[in-house]
């Protein structure tokens, strides 16, 4: 079992171990992989005209490459971290940071904290970023080609004013 003096030296191998997950090669490759791709849809959705007809091959590929991306996103990236944090970092369930069984301040915490505890919140923090994505680049394609309107002066009941 692997156990530190304290809890902040502890910590401070965890914290370090996420800081390092990005200088694993499969993690941050398919990270950067995912981030290129969702740039390249804002890229697009600015140079694509709202109402402009679609193919049924278009069509395909949009969908093909958006299933690509989910799939990406939701399936690779968290299984690269996963497999790096088990693998290298050794973010076991039997490497414990708080509770029963700790050395440290919060070996008192009735509830056990491990190292395998720690991989899974960033693997869920991994998922919820993708659907924050996920929606926000719903949005950048659905608000396309809109733009502000010129400010209309409104009366004291929100009604625009328009002299006839």
């Amino acid at each position: 079992m692997i156990i530190a003096a304290s809890f902040f030296e502890e910590l401070k191998h965890v914290l370090g171990s996420i800081v390092n997950g990005f200088l694993n090669v499969a993690f941050t490759g398919s990270l950067l992989l995912t981030i290129a791709m969702v740039g390249s849809i804002v890229w697009y959705s600015k140079r694509r005209p709202v109402g402009a007809p679609l193919s049924w091959g278009q069509a395909m590929a949009a969908s093909l490459y958006v299933t690509f991306i989910l799939v990406w996103f939701f399936g690779v990236v968290p299984d690269r971290w996963l497999n790096y944090a088990e693998g290298s970092l050794e973010m076991r369930s039997d490497a414990i940071l708080a509770g029963p069984g700790s050395t440290g301040w919060f070996q008192d915490l009735p509830v056990r904290i491990s190292k395998a505890t720690v991989s899974d919140f960033v693997t869920v923090n991994i998922y919820m970023i993708g659907v924050v994505v996920t929606v926000a680049m719903w949005a950048v394609w659905q608000g396309r080609g809109k733009t502000d309107t010129d400010a209309v002066e409104r009366s004291n009941y929100g009604r625009p004013l328009v002299k006839g």
